[in-house]
């Protein structure tokens, strides 16, 4: 780590923050080790975490919000004229979404050039993003700082390619798994003070995933539209499948079932996966004109959101996801710009994406619209990849073209 660090100052706070939180009680052992792989997936562990993360996220629309004259955001809020819905008919859940604000200290530039993957650290112990981006640096930016520690940022340089996807399991958030065009993965541990390689490929590998409560299996897309599945305890691949025509651009894990995932691919179409039936079939297809970028599934399993390069949003619902609806927004990015994905909140009301008019757009699921926009003058780059913070309603991370992270956060 001392060798691929690439910040202006000591890396040793950032250890010794991430050592502090994974020594931890609850951090302690590897659910991998249980697990056993695809073969040994343990329902009731994954029930208990799932449900843990339920209770602080179903419960948005109980929140009470405040109005506050210090509010430096603004929201802009659509209705079928254009703009101009009253506050007053807005419900729970939206209204808490609308006092998400902006603040001058949650703005930090933490890597040089285009973000590719943002990630929060899975722990309410510390708030810290993970960024990755076109030059295969992995920023750090601790969002609560010590004082001697400074801003709180902190950047390694362990691969020499655009980042393709960064894995932080709640269990061992000390080892963080990193993949990058030019075909390596590796992985950082903190503990050891070491950046490991898991794997080495001649094809570029774009993704990467790995499922809730399961340290031991890694998933990546390789290649032009292959996943490779990779066991972390022996050091090899132990499945290998063409799913797709062209590069799969990201992979998501239903947290309520953990066999099923779904794959989004530049061939422009989006597929969710059985792993106990690999030999067969997706369960289902969903097709695009072009490009599609992101398919990630809601909080509770039940839809799936989709973003593609021709213009739309897809929102798939229903027993099999055969109900399908495409929502227009803009999603032409210019080269210095990663392109849009579109992610969950924290609950399945609402999907939040990039506009270009430096803003974020909030989509209704149920009204199938753009609802509102939330802007800040703080705000000086269009945000292009999110993260939501999967333990902490209200704390939403937005990366840009110019290695800038904003934090939105609730009152």
């Amino acid at each position: 780590m001392g060798d691929a660090y690439d910040g202006s100052r000591s890396g040793d706070a950032f250890v010794r923050a991430v050592r502090q939180v994974s020594k931890k009680p609850e951090m302690a052992g590897s659910a991998g080790e249980e697990s056993g792989g695809v073969e040994g997936c343990e329902d009731e562990i994954l029930r208990d975490s799932v449900a843990g993360v339920n209770e602080r996220s179903m419960g948005c629309g109980d929140i009470k919000t405040e109005d506050s004259s210090e509010v430096v955001s603004t929201v802009k809020m659509e209705d079928s004229s254009g703009y101009g819905m009253k506050r007053e008919g807005v419900d729970d859940s939206l209204k808490f979404v609308s006092s998400l604000t902006l603040e001058e200290e949650n703005v930090a530039r933490v890597v040089p050039g285009r973000a590719m993957v943002v990630k929060f650290f899975p722990t309410t112990e510390m708030r810290m993003v993970a960024v990755g981006n076109k030059y295969g640096n992995v920023g750090f930016w601790n969002m609560n700082p010590k004082e001697e520690e400074g801003d709180g940022i902190y950047l390694y340089r362990p691969h020499s390619g655009p980042i393709g996807g960064i894995s932080i399991q709640p269990h061992n958030i000390g080892k963080i798994l990193t993949c990058c065009y030019n075909g390596f993965v590796r992985m950082m541990d903190v503990e050891k003070e070491i950046f490991d390689l898991v794997h080495a490929s001649d094809d570029a590998i774009f993704s990467l995933s790995q499922r809730p409560n399961d340290g031991s299996c890694l998933y990546f897309g390789e290649g032009r539209g292959g996943l490779n599945i990779w066991d972390l305890r022996v050091g090899k691949s132990t499945a290998f499948w063409a799913l797709h025509e062209d590069r799969i651009n990201t992979i998501d894990f239903k947290s309520q079932d953990c066999f099923v995932f779904a794959t989004s691919s530049s061939e422009g179409t989006a597929r969710i996966w059985d792993l106990r039936r690999m030999g067969s079939k997706s369960l289902k297809v969903i097709e695009h004109e072009r490009a599609v970028h992101s398919a990630y599934f809601s909080p509770s399993g039940s839809c799936l959101a989709t973003t593609s390069f021709d213009n739309t949003i897809c929102i798939a619902s229903g027993d099999n996801f055969e109900k399908t609806s495409h929502i227009s927004h803009n999603n032409q990015t210019s080269r210095w710009i990663s392109s849009f994905r579109a992610i969950w909140g924290w609950d399945d009301s609402y999907i939040f994406i990039g506009n270009t008019k430096r803003a974020v757009d909030v989509v209704s699921t149920t009204q199938r619209k753009t609802v509102m926009s939330l802007q800040s003058p703080y705000m000086s780059a269009i945000p292009c990849r999110f993260d939501a913070h999967l333990l902490e309603v209200g704390v939403l991370a937005g990366a840009t073209g110019g290695g800038q992270v904003y934090t939105w956060t609730s009152p």
